[in-house]
Parts: C-alpha cells; structure tokens; sequence
C-alpha cells in the first residue's frame, strides 16, 4: 500500500488543486446542461436551474440585482451548489470506504490486517512523535500518554460528537456577527439590514 500511495501521490497532489476541482465543477454542469430534459442529468439540471432561481430571487429581496451581478451569481451559486454535492458524495464515498476497510482488516480478507496495521501504525508514530518532543522529562511515557492522549478509561481525550458540533456552530454564529457589526459600521455594505430582511422574508 506504501508503494500504491507512492505512485499515486502527483495524481492525488493534482486532484486536490481548486484549479482541477473547479474544472471538473464546470465540466459537471456543462455535461448537466448538455443532457436531454427527459433524462436524469436533465432532470438534475433543472432542479439545480430552479434552486439558483430560488436562491437569485430571495437575494433580489436583499439588494439590488442587475443583469451583470445577475449573470455573475448565477454562475457563482450554480458552481458553489454542485461543489458543495461533490463535497457531500466524496464525504459519503470516504467514509464508505473506510468502513470497507475496517472490515476487511477485521476479517482477514485476503490476509491484509496486518498490511492495514503496518500502515495505521506508520500514522499513528508520525502523528505520536510531535506529542511525545514536548513530553517534561519528570514526566513518565505513561502518564504523559494517559493525560492527554489515551485515557485509562479507553475513552478518547476529546468531547463527544455532537458537544463539538454545537461549539462550531456557536464559534462560527460569533464571528458572523462581529464581522456583519463590522461591515455595517465601517462599510458601505449594510449586512444587518439585508440579515433583517433575510430573517423577515423567511419568516414570512
């Protein structure tokens, strides 16, 4: 597997460029466009026309939109909408293919476990190595380890899923609204009043 990564690696390097994602976004959508209605591409197409439609029409309520700013969001919120499902099917294909492959290693499948262990553990060192520089010299490899990276309890040293879900959210709502206060008193740009609006269109 070290020798697959190896190969793999300037594939993966360009993969990961936005120039390439961007790319392949715009090609999605042409291919999308190209593709007759009566198809799923089709189909998929105009749902996505309709929800830029949607998405134009509630942002009209907020500022004034003309034809170039028009034509420019349109493109904008188009690509950001398709980027944001490849996102979503690439979360979904990852975590699908680590489940694979916990369970091949669980099963012995063709008698990778140890392959998959050799390579975690090569992770985990790399990972460990940093932990441990920083290690006190009075402090022994075990407490230092049950402290702050592997409790006795086997429970991992970080809050719960959904704990670290609503401080995101929160740290995010935070710094969304110091920066509209911001642009509202040192900008042009009057965000809380389109945030008002936007709050009264929805509720409405």
């Amino acid at each position: 597997m070290g020798m697959i990564r190896l190969l793999t690696a300037p594939i993966r390097s360009i993969v990961r460029s936005p120039l390439f994602q961007l790319a392949v976004v715009v090609a999605i959508i042409l291919l999308l466009q190209a593709a007759d209605d009566n198809s799923l591409a089709g189909q998929i197409f105009n749902g996505l026309d309709r929800l830029v439609d949607a998405t134009l029409t509630l942002l009209s309520g907020l500022f004034r939109v003309k034809s170039f700013t028009r034509s420019g969001l349109t493109a904008g919120l188009m690509i950001a909408y398709v980027f944001l499902v490849c996102l979503l099917i690439l979360l979904v294909i990852r975590i699908a293919v680590r489940v694979i492959v916990d369970l091949v290693a669980w099963s012995n499948f063709l008698w990778l476990r140890n392959t998959i262990a050799r390579e975690r553990g090569i992770a985990a060192y790399r990972a460990w190595v940093p932990f441990e520089k920083i290690r006190p010299a009075n402090f022994s490899q075990e407490q230092w380890e049950e402290a702050f990276a592997w409790p006795a309890n086997n429970k991992p040293p970080y809050p719960p899923l959904a704990q670290r879900i609503i401080w995101t959210i929160a740290i995010y709502i935070v710094v969304i609204v110091v920066a509209a206060i911001l642009l509202q008193q040192f900008t042009p740009f009057p965000v809380l009043t389109w945030l008002g609006r936007l709050t009264g269109t929805w509720g409405s």
